[in-house]
């Protein structure tokens, strides 16, 4: 199974440390553009049945019929809360964000692997310090709370936590998110609209 979490694509409340320099409504138009890419990826992977998990109801995701509203205080509550659920009907979970487009099926299917050869977790660490993947066989709130959601130090944080739970763990490559005004100018050059199709011919 994989889980898709994103952030409704509002004016205004979307890709907000972008709107300085595309405006409100182009953020939110790219926030839109870059959550169809995830779910586009995340079909093509083939690992499963794909859930998108939203922060509010919004009408947008009206359109999606997987559509789960995430719950939790924090970003580690809400991953946590989205694998307890998602365990109990599928062996290996497979969480993404939207804002990743640098993540192919490829990198999926290759953290399905992993879990199906006895890993416990799998984790793609991100430029930034984050991570734009993590993929679970067992979950446990030790793994989630109390981690400086956003800040540069959650994916070293998080191998910390997977050490001291004694999992076996792998991590992937490093991949990018798009979340500052430098990263639009890269964002160009993948041409991501066609990626997902590219991807999924390999």
């Amino acid at each position: 199974m994989i889980v898709v979490f994103a952030r409704a694509p509002v004016p205004g409340q979307a890709k907000t440390r972008l709107i300085p320099r595309l405006g409100e409504w182009r953020a939110a138009r790219l926030q839109a553009r870059l959550l169809r890419h995830a779910l586009a990826v995340a079909a093509a992977s083939d690992c499963g049945p794909v859930e998108l998990h939203g922060t509010t109801g919004h009408s947008f995701f009206s359109l999606y019929r997987n559509f789960h509203l995430q719950r939790g205080a924090d970003l580690g509550a809400r991953m946590h809360h989205a694998f307890s659920v998602s365990l109990k009907r599928s062996e290996r979970v497979i969480l993404i964000g939207s804002d990743c487009p640098s993540l192919t099926p490829r990198d999926l299917r290759r953290a399905q692997r992993l879990l199906q050869g006895g890993c416990h977790a799998v984790i793609a660490p991100a430029e930034d310090g984050g991570y734009g993947l993590i993929a679970l066989r067992r979950n446990s709130p030790r793994l989630f709370e109390g981690i400086a959601w956003g800040g540069t130090d959650v994916y070293r944080e998080t191998l910390r936590r997977l050490e001291r739970l004694g999992w076996r763990w792998r991590a992937l490559r490093t991949v990018w998110d798009v979340d500052r005004p430098g990263d639009l100018e890269r964002l160009r050059g993948l041409r991501f609209s066609s990626a997902a199709r590219r991807a999924a011919r390999r």
